[in-house]
């Protein structure tokens, strides 16, 4: 299976998905930090994370999957959602609680 069936896959099966660098209990820099504290932060304890330092292919592939650039990215119901920076944002102006509320009801 290549990179871009197994991110499709990921993304399909898992209500929320964040490609992050290390862990949500050790996250490996302040970006994947400050997003696994948003998700938290919107009450979302449980979502399928997917750590692309262990995985050089995933780590390439979850660039051109989502035409984006950098890591992390977030997936809610297979939609590509965005970084740390448009989830601060989104949260900010309540818009990421709405998105990951349907999400929630779907787990």
């Amino acid at each position: 299976m290549d990179a871009q069936q197994m991110i499709k896959d990921q993304v399909s099966k898992n209500p929320v998905v964040l490609y992050m660098k290390g862990t949500p209990q050790m996250p490996q820099c302040g970006f994947s930090a400050m997003a696994v504290q948003v998700l938290n932060a919107c009450g979302v304890r449980q979502f399928h994370s997917v750590d692309v330092l262990e995985n050089p292919v995933i780590r390439e592939g979850i660039k051109q999957y989502a035409n984006w650039p950098t890591i992390p990215q977030l997936y809610v119901n297979g939609e590509f959602v965005g970084g740390s920076d448009i989830m601060r944002e989104m949260y900010q102006s309540g818009e990421l609680q709405k998105i990951l509320e349907g999400a929630k009801q779907q787990a």
